[in-house]
């Protein structure tokens, strides 16, 4: 049987102990690199920086908003984004004017509040769209430019997946076992549920290990709960409100043109892997609403700036449960997490190892679904300027590992790999001639890329 009449769209035929289920597997797949942006945030600003339990908060209640305003059909989870953290180090090397006697705690409510003016960006967008329509912006967004900017999201991360795996190779090849098993050969709830198995065996293997004396190849414990056993049960996150000033602003705020072409690549990536049409429907202007207003209200709280997560891409690809109401579940539990120190703490203290196992089956299937949609959609690399546009962006979002610099007014901004190949393709994409693709025109390729307008299922056959 086709793997896309398999897909669930409606969870509540699998009973509520299942859905439960879905959403804690949700919530693992986004925990560990979630989690990561306030450990790195917290190194620049020398552990005055930001908080795992607000960031848990704001991930959940900003998933949740995100929901609301894309009228509850896309599968999206929002979680930490790491395009701001050139931003957070800047901001926290300030050291003229009014920062230069601030101390680091001081400096953090600047950072986000430039994040809040980026968030609002993205309502000018969405505004656009909205005027000129979904067709015009789309023509600049063909499959020659989506499908290798998906590539570049799942592959640009696979360093951080191996980064993660060699701190210990045997619990990440755990990891990773455990899901291939459970999904090719898993019955029933199992095989829908694979990550979640892969954190719980190994995170099991890795406290036995630690319980026999094994240790890490460096030398260091697999599991420290030093931190689990200082912290309370129940605890309000420490909330904080933001700050305003020009020159955090324009450091934060230009960073937006980023996080809102890698918005476009995961909404892409996401339609194509459940097979709808959320471009059009709830339409790409309600999806960006959606996240600009949960970073928004993340960075108002005291929080960073939030982003849709490829992880969670991976988990819809792999489960085959495409259902909202998984994510908003999955959304509630990290919200509750926030409120429970101890247990924060206790998934904080996950071996690296286990997120290192599972991200090389997650970032690897989202190139997986870039590559399909480039093959199923036909692309033409017999064609000089498609070679060349799918070239430039791969090198691009590949090749600026730490992206590219620049200088404006005295303040240094930086552009993300991701940010420059999205705008690299649609620029070469927009003033190369050739360019025969008209959004909305060929139906059928636009469902196999999962965006098509009004798609009726047997077009989909």
């Amino acid at each position: 049987m086709n793997e896309k009449t398999e897909a669930i769209k409606d969870a509540r035929s699998l009973g509520v102990p299942k859905m439960l289920l879905l959403g804690l597997q949700h919530m693992f797949a986004m925990f560990g690199a979630t989690i990561l942006v306030p450990i790195l945030v917290n190194n620049y600003f020398e552990g005055e920086g930001l908080s795992i339990q607000v960031t848990l908060a704001c991930a959940g209640l900003g998933t949740l908003l995100f929901h609301l305003c894309s009228k509850g059909k896309v599968p999206a989870f929002l979680g930490s984004s790491f395009a701001f953290l050139g931003g957070f180090a800047t901001i926290a090397n300030l050291n003229t004017g009014k920062f230069a006697d601030m101390t680091m705690g001081e400096k953090l409510p600047y950072a986000c509040g430039g994040i809040v003016v980026a968030g609002l960006l993205y309502l000018l967008l969405a505004l656009v769209i909205k005027l000129v329509g979904v067709k015009r912006v789309m023509h600049f967004l063909p499959p020659v430019v989506t499908g290798p900017m998906i590539i570049c999201i799942g592959l640009s991360l696979a360093p951080s997946a191996v980064s993660n795996a060699s701190t210990n190779w045997l619990i990440a090849l755990i990891a990773l076992a455990t899901i291939i098993i459970f999904n090719i050969w898993g019955k029933g709830m199992f095989k829908i549920i694979p990550i979640l198995m892969g954190v719980l065996i190994s995170y099991g293997a890795a406290f036995l290990l630690n319980a026999c004396g094994v240790t890490n190849p460096d030398g260091s414990a697999i599991l420290d709960f030093t931190n689990v056993t200082s912290a309370a049960w129940v605890g309000l996150p420490p909330f904080g409100l933001c700050k305003f000033d020009i020159t955090a602003i324009l450091v934060m705020a230009p960073i937006a043109l980023a996080t809102m072409m890698e918005h476009i690549g995961d909404m892409s990536a996401i339609s194509a892997t459940v097979g709808e049409n959320f471009i059009a429907d709830p339409g790409l202007h309600r999806t960006l609403i959606g996240d600009g207003l949960a970073t928004s209200f993340s960075a108002m709280f005291g929080g960073p700036a939030n982003t849709t997560y490829g992880e969670n891409t991976g988990v819809l690809e792999l489960s085959h449960v495409h259902d909202p109401r998984v994510i908003r579940i999955a959304a509630c539990f990290a919200v509750v997490l926030s409120f429970i120190p101890k247990m924060a703490e206790i998934i904080g203290a996950m071996p690296s190892a286990i997120i290192g196992g599972v991200s090389f089956m997650l970032y690897g299937m989202i190139s997986a679904i870039g590559v399909r949609n480039v093959v199923e959609n036909h692309v033409d690399f017999t064609k000089s300027r498609n070679l060349v546009i799918a070239a430039v962006i791969l090198v691009c979002g590949l090749g600026f590992g730490e992206g590219l610099t620049f200088t404006v007014a005295g303040t240094s901004i930086t552009l993300t790999g991701l940010a420059l190949a999205a705008i690299a393709g649609i620029v070469l994409n927009a003033i190369l001639p050739g360019n025969d693709y008209h959004f909305g025109e060929d139906i059928r390729s636009d469902i196999n890329r999962g965006i098509g307008i009004n798609p009726e299922p047997e077009n989909r056959k």
